[in-house]
């Protein structure tokens, strides 16, 4: 089978005002670059209240589950029943891009492009926000540099600088050294760009007005007096907005088949909401009745969080969701190596099926209708297919097989079929705005990872007592490993009976989140030992090659 590259420039694709008129959208409707991507202006058109189909997964693995693709899949699948739907993605970050992972842009024949395009630079969205980020940064060292009216304590500034690579060395710093000129000295930690506070605030904001209001409440500081500092009080608000003006129009792309996406706002589920902006959302409820969105990794942190934050943020609820596995995933998580996972493996890939079942019963927390989905490869034998099958039919689920990789929308038709049939929105949430803050945490906790006990820092104690004074209503977004179910990495499969420690807490202000950070996760991740940067190069013909 021909390399994901290759099968995405051996498409024709559509002009992007050819796209954009397959959803209503004229040329004055979007703000074209180049002839493949444009930015959607403002609709008015009102919402079509269809369907809204979340697509999530197991615990992410070495291999990848696919979601991506399978989301694609999905999406010209629903066109070619002559169901018109629309496609939300999260951008990706150059981070895993050159990190390793490689690109996020699908794969095989269930792809969206150009994907060159989206998997660096893209329409400058993230640079954008990287800018915006830092210019407050900046003014908050200018204004102690410059006398401190607003009695800044250096010791608690709170916002943290950024950037859109994996960067280890950056997580903790000295800044100001060099003397009187260089500013004052204090110490400075980074977080990458997808997991910032304007990432978050970017995500979350309605429309103009409401990503104002988030920016001017978003905390930097405490003075020396104890009282909270924001970026009003600052006086930066609108120098900000100017850097985000045209980075809030959701992007617009295509499939392999000339079918529209939304591709807008940060990835990072393990450290941040990990789904994408509202914006891009209720744009393309306007736009289709059909809206089909994915969260970043497992149903544990982006499929929950997509629930517990943006649905609870925007009265929005489900009408399915589509849980994504494969062979492979289910294997490893069963104890089978790297090196031996295209092997068979019946005992191994039954143990696995732990994983799976940790999921589906999560999600039945929540009262939604959903489908389980075997992204299959050309690896799997029938006779795996075969258990997982049994598996999930003897829980009274739906199981459907797709093959998206190899045949694009056709590969997913049964997956959509099925899909149809679910026409009613539910959601019931873990908790409701009124627990305290602990009680939030330890629901969370003890229900979806299945945590024995929750232990907290001393650190996070103190936070916990002023976050729940000035912001209990606050959800909260969990940062820890995407790998396992519980906060230790290389606790596989349906990990219980353990212990989850809480770190350290941080009020997202403007997002209007409390993230809560378990074990050792980290905000600014580093490069391997031998990552995808040592493969990328640009040919003679100014092509890029080794990126996927």
């Amino acid at each position: 089978m021909l390399k994901d590259i290759d099968i995405a420039h051996q498409t024709d694709l559509l002009d992007i005002r050819e796209v954009a008129k397959k959803i209503g959208l004229s040329e004055k409707d979007i703000i074209l670059y180049g002839n493949d991507k444009a930015k959607v202006k403002d609709v008015s058109a009102s919402s079509k209240e269809g369907s809204l189909i979340l697509v999530t997964s197991i615990n992410p693995t070495p291999f990848g589950e696919g979601k991506t693709t399978v989301a694609i899949g999905l999406h010209d699948a629903f066109w070619q029943l002559q169901k018109e739907s629309m496609l939300t993605l999260r951008e990706p970050s150059m981070g895993p891009v050159f990190g390793m992972k490689g690109g996020a842009t699908g794969g095989g024949y269930a792809q969206v492009v150009p994907m060159e395009d989206i998997n660096l630079h893209f329409t400058g969205d993230f640079h954008a926000i990287t800018s915006a980020n830092n210019l407050i940064s900046a003014m908050i060292d200018n204004h102690l540099y410059q006398g401190n009216i607003l009695e800044i304590d250096p010791d608690k500034i709170f916002f943290e600088r950024t950037m859109d690579m994996n960067d280890r060395v950056l997580r903790n710093l000295e800044v100001g050294v060099g003397g009187k000129t260089s500013g004052v000295a204090r110490t400075e930690h980074f977080t990458i760009t997808a997991a910032s506070e304007i990432m978050a605030v970017f995500c979350m904001s309605k429309d103009w007005n409401d990503l104002r209001r988030r920016i001017d409440k978003i905390i930097v500081a405490q003075n020396i007096h104890g009282d909270f500092i924001t970026v009003k009080d600052l006086g930066v608000t609108g120098s900000v907005l100017t850097l985000l003006k045209d980075a809030i129009y959701p992007n617009l792309v295509q499939t392999l088949e000339g079918n529209p996406v939304f591709i807008h706002g940060g990835p990072f589920a393990n450290i941040a909401p990990g789904v994408n902006s509202i914006r891009a959302i209720e744009t393309a409820k306007k736009l289709s009745s059909i809206v089909i969105t994915e969260a970043g990794f497992g149903f544990d942190l982006g499929g929950f969080k997509f629930f517990d934050i943006l649905c609870r943020k925007n009265d929005l609820k489900p009408t399915a969701v589509v849980l994504v596995v494969t062979i492979k995933a289910l294997k490893y998580h069963g104890g089978v190596a790297v090196s031996e996972i295209l092997e068979e493996n019946d005992l191994c890939l039954k143990k696995g099926l732990a994983n799976l079942e940790a999921h589906m019963s999560n999600l039945g927390l929540f009262g939604v209708d959903y489908v389980v989905t075997l992204n299959r490869y050309l690896t799997d034998t029938e006779q795996e297919i075969s258990i997982v099958r049994d598996f999930v039919q003897s829980k009274n689920r739906d199981f459907v097989v797709n093959e998206v990789y190899e045949q694009g929308g056709k590969g997913a038709l049964s997956l959509a079929q099925t899909l149809l049939r679910f026409q009613t929105p539910k959601l019931t949430l873990l908790y409701e705005n009124s627990f305290p803050l602990v009680d939030k945490i330890n629901v969370v906790c003890q229900k979806m990872f299945h945590a024995k006990e929750v232990q907290y820092s001393e650190v996070a104690l103190e936070k916990l007592k002023i976050y729940q004074r000035f912001f209990s209503d606050y959800p909260i977004c969990i940062a820890k490993t995407q790998y396992s179910l519980s906060d230790q990495k290389d606790l596989l499969g349906f990990p219980k009976d353990f212990v989850v420690t809480v770190r350290d807490l941080h009020v997202s202000n403007g997002a209007e989140f409390i993230v809560v950070y378990l074990g050792n996760i980290m905000t600014m991740p580093g490069l391997s030992k031998t990552p995808a940067a040592l493969s990328i190069d640009v040919s003679d013909n100014r092509e890029i090659i080794g990126m996927y």
